[in-house]
């Protein structure tokens, strides 16, 4: 294990690793009212972009673990840097022609990378200090995250959307050749950011390359009992695949109130002047729910109640949001963020416990469901296409995933075998 001097040192490097996730994951909450508008496309297409971003995860999820264990976490790290850099850089081409497959494919490319650097990331917090500090590491790498993600929500979202409301009205008053060229002006404001966004992300892996960022050794994790022992296949584990299905629900849950917020407000009649404030918004409330769950998880409640409560609060949350009206609707949206952000931990911890020697390969699914933020808001975007003049409809969307994770919270965990007689 490294010296104390050196996890900080490391934990400085990973801090600015993981301000890094929150930047590039955080900014498709602008992104896709932005390509909504100089792309021309309805909210289920727009929210493609969500989709390409998290199924890198399902892709990369089992491979990204096969690399480190070639590469180590120092290099994976590098790597994935500059395959994320390839990623942003794709969107400068894409701007040019105004193309929204190239777009998503530079999304899906900078997922990949992304995908790869959580999965060395992720795991050294854990590694790189004492086993009973884990909690703390990991608050601090969420507020790094959660901050990075409402920069980004200030400072992208101005530039992509400060001029928003004007240009959709301009737009609706040209015609086709005056709408291309206003659309074709328009797109163009991505390509700086993304260019300043690919130079940082090639000096940030030059940065780790040249660090010296320890590398270390994950220790085995024993079998605890002779029933662990008999377990020839990780599927055996009830909780961990029903936990499987849980963190894909909650992909969902976390990823709607951030990334469609904007378009469901925008559905309501709101100015996108106003709107494209609301993912920020959520961002504190998960920032809120971030640091809440590093006090009072596990020092005042385990981590079953924790996930049990924020599911009751996330299905009031989902039928407030669908029962109301305008911004009282808007504002059941935005404080499901508090709730959401407690999820990802809570049922982590509840779904590889007591794995042993399958607790990689569990990680790994676990990783994968992470594809839940894409599909779900899909699903979200669609329902706000069907029902234009209801677009609270759309909230509906929440409800079995909360109801799922309530289900988990209460029994799914608890689960050891499928047959209550094993």
């Amino acid at each position: 294990m490294p010296t104390n001097k050196s996890n900080y040192y490391a934990l400085g490097i990973i801090a600015i690793l993981f301000f890094v996730f929150g930047f590039i994951t955080w900014v498709n909450g602008v992104l896709i009212p932005y390509f909504q508008i100089c792309l021309e496309l309805t909210n289920f297409q727009s929210l493609w972009v969500a989709f390409a971003s998290y199924i890198a995860y399902f892709v990369m999820a089992i491979p990204s673990a096969y690399i480190l264990k070639t590469t180590g976490y120092k290099k994976g790290m590098v790597i994935g840097l500059i395959v994320m850099a390839l990623g942003t850089a794709v969107f400068l081409p894409a701007a040019y022609t105004r193309t929204y497959g190239l777009f998503l494919t530079g999304l899906f490319i900078t997922g990949t990378g992304l995908a790869l650097l959580q999965t060395a990331a992720n795991p050294y917090v854990a590694i790189i200090g004492p086993i009973e500090s884990t909690a703390q590491r990991v608050g601090i790498m969420g507020v790094a995250n959660k901050t990075a993600g409402i920069l980004s929500q200030q400072i992208l979202g101005t530039i992509f959307l400060l001029s928003a409301d004007s240009i959709v009205a301009s737009v609706a008053k040209a015609n086709a050749v005056e709408r291309a060229a206003i659309l074709d002006e328009y797109v163009l404001k991505v390509v700086n950011p993304y260019l300043v966004i690919t130079v940082i992300l090639l000096l940030l892996a030059v940065l780790i390359g040249f660090s010296r960022l320890p590398e270390v050794q994950e220790s085995g994790a024993p079998e605890t009992s002779p029933n662990q022992q008999k377990k020839t296949s990780v599927f055996q584990y009830p909780y961990l695949v029903l936990g499987v299905l849980a963190l894909f629900m909650a992909g969902g849950c976390e990823v709607i109130p951030i990334d469609c917020i904007i378009l469901y407000s925008k559905a309501m009649g709101i100015p996108l002047q106003e709107a494209r404030h609301f993912t920020e918004y959520t961002l504190y409330a998960m920032l809120g729910g971030y640091i809440t769950s590093t006090i009072v998880i596990p020092k005042y409640i385990s981590q079953q109640a924790a996930l049990r409560y924020v599911s009751i609060l996330g299905l009031l949350f989902s039928f407030g949001a669908y029962s109301t009206e305008g911004l009282t609707s808007i504002g059941f949206m935005i404080a499901m963020g508090f709730g959401a952000a407690l999820l990802w931990g809570t049922i982590w911890g509840l779904a590889v416990r007591e794995l042993g020697r399958f607790t990689k390969i569990g990680a790994a699914l676990l990783l994968m469901s992470v594809v839940g933020g894409g599909l779900f808001p899909l699903m979200f975007g669609r329902m706000i296409d069907i029902y234009p003049a209801n677009p609270q409809m759309a909230a509906l969307v929440l409800v079995p995933c909360y109801a799922f994770l309530l289900f988990y919270a209460i029994k799914g965990y608890q689960i050891k075998n499928w047959r209550p007689n094993e």
